[in-house]
Order: C-alpha cells, then sequence, then structure tokens
C-alpha cells in the first residue's frame, strides 16, 4: 500500500552570518539535519508563545477568591435574573 506523507510548506529566511553559522552547528551537535534542527526549534518556541497567551496563571489569593465564588457563588441581580429570563424567552430553554 501506498503510503502518504503529510502536505509540507516552505519557508524562507534571511539570517545574518553569525546566527546561519550557529544554527548549523547546533544542529551538527544534536545530529540533525538543519532544517529538522530549525523546524524543532522553532515549533518549540511556538508552543511555549501560544501556551504563555492561553494558560491563565494565579496566584494563591486568586485561586482562593475562584474557589470561593465558585463554592458560595453571590446572589442573583435583578439585572442578572432579567437576563435569565430574556435568555429563555428567546431560546426556549426553560
Amino acid at each position: 500500500m501506498k503510503q502518504e506523507t503529510p502536505p509540507t510548506a516552505r519557508l524562507e529566511a534571511r539570517l545574518p552570518h553569525e546566527v546561519m553559522t550557529r544554527l548549523k552547528r547546533a544542529a551538527e551537535i544534536r545530529g540533525r539535519t538543519l532544517t529538522d534542527f530549525v523546524v524543532a526549534a522553532a515549533d518549540e518556541a511556538a508552543c511555549r508563545a501560544i501556551e504563555e497567551t492561553e494558560i491563565i496563571r494565579l496566584s494563591i489569593e486568586g485561586q482562593r477568591q475562584i474557589a470561593e465564588a465558585i463554592l458560595n457563588p453571590p446572589a442573583a441581580t435583578p439585572a442578572l435574573k432579567k437576563a435569565a429570563k430574556r435568555y429563555r424567552e428567546l431560546f426556549g430553554v426553560q
């Protein structure tokens, strides 16, 4: 059976000579091709950047406040009750 390879995309970059030299040396040290090394490093950096923006880290006090609000929610205000009623009317929810 013929095995399908995933589609690829191309990336070109112009870099200073010293950066290219450093990348080649690092790839050799890791025993990887330059392309493999650069792709892996860029992917790791991208994952870290995304994770840093998507994960919310709370202080101990912030965690306590969230837990308290979940365990002992405040009473519904008139505005919240009105909004809930409107929602049920609009979406036919009981």
